[in-house]
């Protein structure tokens, strides 16, 4: 499969070569013209009205992943939103963007690791934070689980969670294996939700 990365001609990344010998740079103006079902088209965040394009190429069929000189968990947001089945630094090395392409090849989303942290940190805070939560919800964890939960949910690793508590990582899974059986949930994301839902009347 070619892949098609679009930027503004000056960005030939040695990195994407490596990674997909048969690399094709294309102009945004190219890209509108020529990309759609099923090509893997690559999208940097630095071209005029990115997620603009995302949308329309996605629209159209075309696997289409974010690329940032600067990535962070607002854009990310923003490129899942129109359309990009992953968001990755344009300097990620050959082996990291091989195995994107064939994640989302297979509709997988690829998000890095310690931007989803902070992406899930993200939107329990859009959501409300520890201002919405439920009081019920809340009750059936202990203490210490309360402040597993609360840790998880504003983004932190379970090894930050392990520092800021002083426990170990080994302590922090045990007690997040505890909150998604008493919650109801099956991982991190479903917990934040959980924790943001509004309170109904």
């Amino acid at each position: 499969m070619t892949q098609l990365f679009v930027c503004h001609g000056h960005d030939d990344i040695p990195r994407w070569r490596g990674a997909f010998g048969e690399a094709r740079l294309l102009s945004r103006q190219q890209a509108r013209a020529q990309a759609g079902e099923g090509d893997s088209v690559w999208v940097m965040s630095d071209i005029e009205a990115w997620p603009n394009l995302v949308t329309l190429l996605s629209g159209r069929g075309a696997i289409v992943k974010v690329l940032s000189y600067a990535p962070d968990p607002l854009e990310t947001l923003r490129a899942l939103d129109a359309g990009a089945r992953g968001y990755a630094h344009a300097l990620s090395p050959p082996e990291l963007l091989r195995q994107m392409a064939l994640v989302t090849s297979h509709r997988g989303i690829w998000v890095p690791p310690e931007l989803l942290a902070q992406v899930m940190g993200s939107a329990y805070r859009a959501l409300g934070g520890e201002s919405r939560q439920q009081d019920e919800v809340l009750s059936e964890l202990t203490e210490r689980e309360r402040a597993v939960a609360l840790a998880v949910a504003e983004g932190q690793s379970n090894k930050e969670v392990a520092r800021r508590l002083e426990i170990t990582e080994r302590t922090v899974k045990a007690h997040l294996g505890a909150i998604f059986r008493k919650l109801g949930v099956r991982d991190r994301l479903q917990l934040i939700l959980k924790l943001g839902q509004r309170e109904t009347a």
